[in-house]
């Protein structure tokens, strides 16, 4: 273990943080997409599940085969690999918005209106604290996913902690399959629950009770 470290402990510093970028960039590529897309979705229902359901159809490609699709279009390396993630990133957001968007409470809705609030002020001072649970939901889902995915990226020359799994078997090496597979575990565990931390904090103090997160 001692052998290991004093080897590859630099690359493994290193590749941790490649990773944590490629992830952190795909995700929040797909929050700042997402989430207004999922508000407008409820504003047009009538091509709201034609659209998520195409989107839904998009991400049964397989991953590797994504990343492959945009070498000829954007080359390789960590900006093709992040615009790759960053398409599975969209739907569990998407569908969390607009699932917790249209389930706000309508007589609410109403009262925001009677007190003169217009559809920016019910958006930001209703819609979405009130189905923020929902959409964190839908974003802790996706950054688990991701930093998991995010290991592909080594496919592409993107770097990450894939490049350790990918060297692990050209070279028939487990320790460096293990130092790949192990940190980008802990690192999906670690966002889990800082997100599920954000969560707690954000949500509305009416509505802990109700959506409790784990």
């Amino acid at each position: 273990m001692n052998e290991f470290f004093s080897t590859h402990g630099m690359d493994l510093l290193i590749k941790t943080g490649e990773h944590l970028y490629i992830s952190a960039a795909a995700i929040i590529l797909g929050i700042l997409v997402a989430i207004p897309l999922g508000i407008i979705l409820t504003r047009i229902p009538t091509y709201a599940d034609r659209l998520i359901s195409f989107i839904g159809i998009l991400q049964t490609i397989p991953s590797l085969a994504i990343l492959a699709f945009f070498i000829p279009l954007l080359g390789v390396g960590k900006f093709p690999a992040i615009i790759a993630l960053f398409f599975y990133s969209v739907l569990p957001i998407l569908r969390n918005t607009y699932t917790g968007v249209q389930g706000v409470n309508k007589n609410v809705l109403e009262a925001g209106k009677g007190m003169g609030m217009n559809t920016r002020e019910s958006i930001f001072k209703i819609e979405l604290p009130l189905a923020l649970p929902v959409i964190m939901a839908g974003i802790r889902l996706a950054t688990v996913y991701l930093i998991g995915w995010a290991t592909l990226a080594a496919f592409i020359g993107g770097g990450g902690l894939g490049d350790f799994i990918f060297d692990g078997m050209n070279l028939y090496q487990p320790s460096l399959i293990i130092a790949g597979t192990v940190p980008a575990t802990i690192l999906a565990l670690l966002a889990d629950r800082m997100i599920s931390s954000i969560e707690r904090k954000l949500t509305p103090e009416g509505l802990k009770d109700t959506y409790q997160t784990t």
